[in-house]
């Protein structure tokens, strides 16, 4: 076994990252010189050598939207499933500086508010002790007659959504004639329709505008952002069957 067919990635690895990078440069219009280096952590560092200039938002030797773009887009093309990966790091106009694993990075971080915790534990048991009683809540007891039970907190109330046709606003006869016509066809047809993501402004003058049109029911549901305008016709109408596909029988071959 030659050296290059045990490192990761496989022996052509680095013949992949080369052509593959040179292609989309050159689809960029940014052809660069490629300057390969293997890192300390296994990754291939990749130096661009920008031919004629660097693309707009990166400069040498810092970080950039288009290069981790650029980066993440090469890794996913070079990563296949069930092959060893090998992790590709771009610089511009120079190698790239080693990121630490966040794997590894991550852990002493997690052992330490653990350690805090388990340190600081004893020190607040007197104190806990020593605090002052909280303040006494109402009591009621259970229906059997057994201990008293705490009250339980009530939820906040609900806001209220506004009804939009007691809103005054400005009427837009294009605006009009367009929910007009749509009420129309749900009372024709027998569909259903709705508005989504409109203002309130915009559901107020839906509401007005439908006034008068018989056949149909139009009125604002949801709360907050999923309230929308919903048109319900008198008389709905079964949705059409989907035709089937003819059966591939002797009797649809000619003869």
């Amino acid at each position: 076994m030659s050296a290059t067919q045990g490192v990761a990635g496989g022996a052509d690895f680095r013949p992949r990252v080369e052509k593959l990078l040179t292609d989309i440069l050159g689809l960029m219009g940014f052809p660069a010189r490629l300057d390969l280096l293997d890192a300390a952590d296994g990754s291939l560092s990749v130096a661009l050598h920008f031919e004629s200039g660097a693309p707009p938002g990166v400069e040498p030797g810092k970080r950039s939207q288009v290069l981790d773009s650029l980066q993440f887009l090469l890794n996913k093309m070079l990563h296949r499933p069930g092959v060893e990966r090998r992790w590709v790091m771009l610089g511009a106009g120079a190698h790239p500086e080693p990121r630490p694993r966040r794997d590894a990075a991550a852990q002493p971080q997690a052992a330490a508010p653990v350690a805090q915790v388990a340190a600081a534990a004893p020190a607040q048991q007197p104190a806990r002790a020593a605090a002052p009683a909280p303040a006494a809540q109402p009591q009621q007891r259970s229906a059997r007659g057994g201990q008293p039970q705490a009250a339980k907190p009530q939820a906040p109330a609900k806001a209220v959504e506004a009804d939009e046709r007691t809103l005054q606003v400005e009427e837009e006869p294009v605006f009009r004639e367009a929910v007009r016509k749509l009420a129309e066809k749900s009372a024709s047809l027998g569909r259903f329709y709705a508005f989504a993501a409109m203002k309130t402004e915009d559901r107020a003058r839906a509401l007005k505008a439908v006034e008068g049109v018989d056949g149909v029911k139009v009125a604002a549901e949801g709360e907050g952002r999923n309230r929308r305008v919903v048109f319900t016709p008198a008389k709905p109408a079964p949705m059409p069957k989907r035709s089937l596909l003819p059966d591939d029988d002797e009797d649809d071959v000619d003869a």
